[in-house]
């Protein structure tokens, strides 16, 4: 097609490489082109408005509206074009697919979206903080899956990445992106990273002559597999972006670490219930967004049943997880078949000769009675119950030998 005002278009059989065998008619091609470019001349020339009722039955551009509102209206699609134009000319049957577009009601959705992200953000450095002053300590930091958080904090990567590169591809919604894209990077690289280094920290064995720089080189290989498992997830969604709904579903499977975890070392309330519930929320925002919303801004369609799979699966981990939090670690394994696990309130030989004071709050204790106010660590020293279940919340080794504890 020629430039606007130009009447016609020429194509040669040169240029397709069409051969005499198959029998195209180039004049007529010629003459198609150059209705479409009458079509175009009228449309430039401001025309279109006389041409409504012809592309009625598929444009959805509303007709009472004024001239200039209709500068605010992208067309794309099917349309049908007009039989005749005002000399009383034939065009050349043509449909087109035309639907509208308002681009300032498209920009308004799309800052909206951006205003629920920052807001969503703002309420998960608020969860963090509560959940990071819950396990403040070493025996609580060490409770944590590492796993659990390093997946949370690899998806608020990618939030960033895609909020700032769709800053950069719209410009004209950069500053509206933009500012989603840092409160995700203040989530992921300030608090989940910091939380993973103290997760780290106390889980590690300590080793007295362990100098500085093998520290240091334990850092670099963490910060090597997360990297490199946020760049090898990049590749693997581009590889793979037919298959994504499943790969989300994978993603949003991040509580199951936490839950394993739990079993294993048979953790007693790691996690906050505020923090469970509050990230099950604020995690599922943005896919039941951009898959549940009919009118969301990215056009995508809405897949009802994928939403409720999504939050069914979410809600199932989150109740696991508050269960264990209240009925213990192990709630759901039979126990026929859990490993023996030690009681602090064992019994003992009341005709031996013990200490009598407790270490913790240099008080005394009653031996005589036997009750739950005493608890007996397999080393054979005795606390009140209260006393060592508190210090068991910061550390889980004896407060009279050092010796490592095992779990309550």
């Amino acid at each position: 097609m020629s430039g606007k005002g130009s009447t016609s278009s020429r194509i040669w059989p040169v240029e397709f490489g069409l051969t005499r065998a198959l029998n195209i008619d180039i004049k007529a091609i010629n003459d198609l082109f150059a209705k479409i470019d009458v079509i175009e001349i009228y449309m430039d020339q401001e025309h279109f408005k006389s041409l409504d009722h012809l592309f009625l039955p598929h444009l959805e551009v509303p007709l009472d509206c004024v001239d200039g509102d209709r500068d605010r209206y992208h067309i794309e699609g099917l349309m049908e074009s007009p039989s005749v134009d005002d000399d009383g000319d034939c065009f050349s049957p043509l449909l087109l697919n035309a639907t509208s577009v308002n681009i300032e009601v498209y920009y308004n959705k799309a800052v909206n979206y951006t205003l629920m992200v920052t807001f969503v953000s703002f309420l998960q450095v608020l969860l963090l903080i509560r959940q990071m002053e819950h396990g403040n300590t070493q025996s609580g930091a060490a409770k944590v899956s590492i796993l659990m958080i390093g997946q949370q904090a690899i998806m608020d990567s990618y939030l960033c990445l895609l909020h700032l590169t769709a800053g950069i591809l719209v410009e004209s919604l950069f500053n509206a992106f933009a500012t989603a894209a840092f409160f995700k990077f203040v989530v992921f690289s300030i608090f989940e990273m910091r939380y993973l280094l103290a997760i780290w920290k106390a889980s590690r064995p300590m080793n007295n002559g362990e100098g500085w720089e093998t520290m240091r080189r334990e850092l670099s290989v963490l910060y090597s597999r997360f990297y490199g498992i946020l760049l090898g997830g990049i590749l693997v969604m581009y590889e793979f972006h037919n298959f994504l709904r499943p790969i989300l579903l994978l993603m949003y499977s991040f509580w199951i670490p936490q839950i394993i975890t739990n079993v294993v070392r048979d953790s007693r309330k790691p996690l906050h219930p505020h923090y469970i519930l509050g990230m099950t929320v604020t995690r599922l925002a943005i896919p039941l967004y951009v898959f549940g919303c009919p009118n969301n801004f990215m056009r995508i369609e809405p897949d009802k049943n994928w939403c409720i799979c999504l939050a069914v699966f979410m809600g199932l981990q989150a109740s696991i997880l508050l269960l264990q939090h209240y009925l213990g670690s192990r709630w759901f394994i039979p126990r026929q078949i859990l490993p023996e696990k030690y009681s602090y309130y064992r019994r003992f030989d009341q005709n031996a000769h013990h200490a009598t004071d407790c270490v913790i709050c240099m008080t005394a204790i009653d031996l005589t009675q036997r009750s739950n106010d005493c608890m007996v660590t397999p080393c054979d020293h005795f606390f009140h119950s209260g006393c060592l279940q508190r210090w068991m919340d910061i550390k889980m080794e004896c407060p009279t030998c050092r010796r490592s504890l095992p779990p309550a």
